[in-house]
């Protein structure tokens, strides 16, 4: 068995340990610090393809890393994204099950990341949001940077979403810095965005004020993620 093999099949079982635990609907949009955060999110994607020469989205293929249960590729959909347009790939198979049946013309596929199965310069966008932190492997991290930036078309863009620090009360994930992108993918110009309040004061915050939170959102110093567009 290789890393990355082994690397994909201990994360499917981190998914399927972490959804027994959490609460059912714990990150439904229907809780008022959730959709704050996902809002945030949003707003510095648009931000990033706006800023990369990539919208409209019509026309454009777009593949989502660790797609999950096709959330963020409906969320392309509604960006303008040709529902044809869009592929995902995910280790999960209950999840890409529910993403199939969401986005049924889409090109969604059970796999590792590892091993992308489409050619070379297929996609104009390639996203990937809280995947790598997932990715405890050093060599299947860089496995799978290689492999995205195979599939990307010349004059293509990778949207980078995921927290820096490390979470003292998750083993299961790791955060990665900045410099640590740049050595997953060198010689490629990075827009760095430090975004997104940190979730628990977010989940403190929110339900009490809105703009509090947002404004808190402001001081950088008080975010936990980082957005970035990566080209090479």
């Amino acid at each position: 068995m290789s890393k990355n093999t082994a690397e994909a099949d201990r994360m499917r079982a981190e998914n399927a340990d972490r959804e027994a635990r959490l609460p059912a609907n714990f990150y439904g949009l229907d809780k008022p610090a959730n959709l704050f955060l996902r809002q945030s999110q949003e707003r510095v994607t648009l931000a990033l393809l706006h800023h990369s020469g990539m919208l409209p989205l019509a026309g454009r293929r777009i593949l989502e890393v660790g797609c999950g249960t096709g959330a963020w590729l409906q969320t392309f959909r509604h960006f303008g994204a040709d529902p044809a347009a869009l592929a995902g790939i995910d280790v999960d198979e209950g999840r890409i099950a529910k993403a199939r049946a969401l986005l049924p013309q889409a090109d969604i596929r059970a796999g590792d990341a590892a091993q992308l199965p489409w050619p070379d310069g297929h996609f104009d966008v390639i996203a990937q949001y809280t995947v790598f932190t997932s990715v405890l492997d050093g060599p299947t991290r860089f496995a799978i940077a290689a492999q995205m930036r195979r599939v990307l078309k010349p004059g293509g863009v990778i949207i980078w979403y995921d927290f820096t620090y490390d979470n003292p009360r998750n083993k299961a994930v790791r955060g990665i810095t900045v410099r640590e992108v740049s050595r997953l993918f060198p010689n490629c110009a990075l827009d760095v965005r430090r975004v997104t309040l940190a979730p628990f004061l977010a989940r403190l915050l929110v339900p009490l004020s809105w703009t509090l939170a947002s404004l808190l959102e402001e001081v950088r110093v008080l975010n936990t993620h980082v957005a970035v567009s990566i080209r090479p």
